[in-house]
């Protein structure tokens, strides 16, 4: 949570914040926090991490990704897809050997925003 605070996500210390004003901004922080690690903890559970980010090498002792992390990557992933899908429709329309992961991509975009 820590380094998620610093500089891995909400970069609080470069915020400039003192006083009444970083307390509310350590308010909202805490609930965006416990927001992106109750989707993490989702998405973990519907083993759809894998789209999300890498996974855990065997060799690491720790995983690439937080749960955290993983939340808050899912949320943007998904909005990206909603984005772009008519050039990544385009996209699988060249490369029709591909389908079978593109489907199952948009699969677990569906899995993850029925968590938000």
């Amino acid at each position: 949570m820590f380094r998620d605070c610093k500089s891995g996500g909400y970069n609080l210390e470069g915020s400039g914040l003192r006083g009444d004003r970083l307390i509310k901004m350590i308010l909202l922080m805490a609930i965006a926090y416990t927001s992106a690690i109750f989707q993490g903890i989702e998405i973990h559970q519907k083993q759809v991490q894998k789209y999300v980010s890498r996974r855990c090498e065997p060799r690491k002792k720790y995983r690439r990704r937080s749960t955290f992390g993983v939340g808050k990557d899912g949320e943007q992933w998904v909005d990206y897809l909603d984005r772009h899908s008519l050039e990544i429709q385009q996209l699988m329309k060249l490369t029709r050997n591909k389908r079978r992961f593109y489907q199952q991509g948009i699969r677990a975009a569906t899995l993850i925003a029925s968590i938000s």
